[in-house]
């Protein structure tokens, strides 16, 4: 009898993480084909599921769940005994396993997507988001996986954990399109471990027809097609022709004048923030062409690792890709573990934040509250939250900044 059903599509990375696990803990999980970037969605997941996230589970019992951690963390629960060989028997192992899977799902994947899917035509190619993508997938992989590799044969304690299931089907794509020859020669204890990975029987239905790519896939620009050459033929008169939609709808307010983003955002990533920067961007701040908005997180008790709500903002931000050219600011973390909150400021090219953040499948978990740079409050909360250097307010609480993320 079926446990339930997910919803994504064949070869997905996390759908591997999730099937593995189900079926590692014997459960008998159905795959229901759902396809974002093809406007693929059952009728079923539209109606559980509103975000249209993958991948999703729904239950024959009717209970819904959606997050890669979250679902392997469920599937293996329903097992005790694959549960605690899968994310162990303590604490502290627990935590460690949770850890790595957030990794591989919040840093290495979307990453890695966003370096890869521009390759192969998935989506429209930017040189300089992919160049950035690159540079940090190959950053996480040079910094973290490879020395811990060096050092041990499995991620977490000597075992197999949910967390080489997780990290292994967020490495398929990597290995089979960009760490070609010459990467693998530089990164042995990494290629040493996937290789291990591969060999797993768990695995081998989703390796099945996987080939290590030899050459890493480059950019191809689309031929340019030749206009044909046609006979001259009386001119026709000229008939008004409608204007271009714009393709984002921040595109029809144009450039701003007075402060273009792109100085601002240089003048934040090269001075030193409070003496110089936030000077440079009040001087040259227009509220006519941009507004401020104060972003909180509407459900910071749930949150709990401060490094995983680090990976929420993270997240959130990767999903604003679309707009960050029309944007700029920081979401801090404040507090410690099991006891901190999501708030931070980000200023918006116009007078209304939704046109900016809809892009982002989950920005309705967040309250928008727009600030006016006249009152001192407001001022000093956004030099706070942009300069990461003192406490901020959170439900009620004054709390330390322990992290954050710059979206620019």
């Amino acid at each position: 009898m079926s446990f339930g059903t997910i919803f994504s599509y064949e070869g997905n990375a996390r759908a591997i993480a999730v099937l593995t696990t189900a079926k590692l803990a014997g459960l008998d999980v159905t795959l229901s084909s759902t396809v974002p970037g093809e406007k693929k969605y059952p009728q079923e997941f539209l109606d559980n599921f509103p975000l249209k996230k993958i991948p999703g589970f729904l239950g024959k019992d009717g209970y819904k769940l959606t997050e890669t951690p979250a679902i392997m963390y469920y599937f293996a629960k329903q097992n005790p005994e694959v549960f605690s060989k899968l994310f162990g028997a303590t604490t502290d192992v627990q935590a460690q396993v949770l850890q790595w899977i957030n990794i591989a799902n919040q840093e290495l994947l979307p990453n890695s997507a966003n370096w890869l899917r521009p390759l192969i035509g998935a989506i429209p190619y930017d040189k300089k988001a992919s160049a950035a993508s690159e540079a940090f997938t190959n950053r996480i992989m040079d910094d973290v996986f490879e020395p811990h590799y060096a050092n041990h044969t499995y991620t977490v304690g000597e075992r197999f954990t949910a967390a080489d299931i997780a990290i292994a089907a967020m490495l398929v794509r990597p290995f089979s399109l960009v760490f070609g020859t010459e990467w693998r020669q530089k990164h042995p204890h990494t290629t040493r471990y996937f290789t291990l990975m591969r060999s797993l029987d768990c695995f081998k239905e989703f390796f099945s027809d996987f080939q290590l790519v030899d050459v890493p896939v480059k950019y191809t620009p689309p031929k340019k097609e030749q206009p044909k050459k046609e006979s001259k033929k009386e001119e026709a008169p000229a008939e008004d022709k409608p204007a271009p939609k714009p393709k984002h709808p921040l595109d029809a307010l144009g450039p701003a004048k007075k402060m273009p983003l792109d100085s601002w955002k240089r003048v934040y990533s090269n001075e030193d923030t409070r003496e110089k920067a936030l000077p440079w961007f009040w001087e040259n701040y227009d509220p006519e062409e941009y507004s401020l908005w104060r972003v909180d997180y509407k459900y910071n008790d749930e949150l709990t690792l401060v490094f995983m709500s680090s990976n929420l903002v993270g997240g959130f931000f990767n999903r604003l890709s679309a707009s960050v050219k029309y944007m700029f600011g920081c979401l801090v973390i404040a507090g410690e573990n099991n006891s901190n909150g999501i708030t931070g400021a980000v200023l918006v090219r116009g007078q209304d934040f939704a046109p900016a953040f809809d892009v982002a499948p989950d920005w309705e978990s967040y309250k928008y509250t727009k600030l006016d740079a006249s009152k001192p409050e407001d001022k000093e909360f956004v030099e706070a939250v942009w300069a990461w250097d003192k406490p901020v307010e959170i439900d009620g609480k004054l709390l330390e900044i322990a992290d954050g993320k710059v979206l620019k």
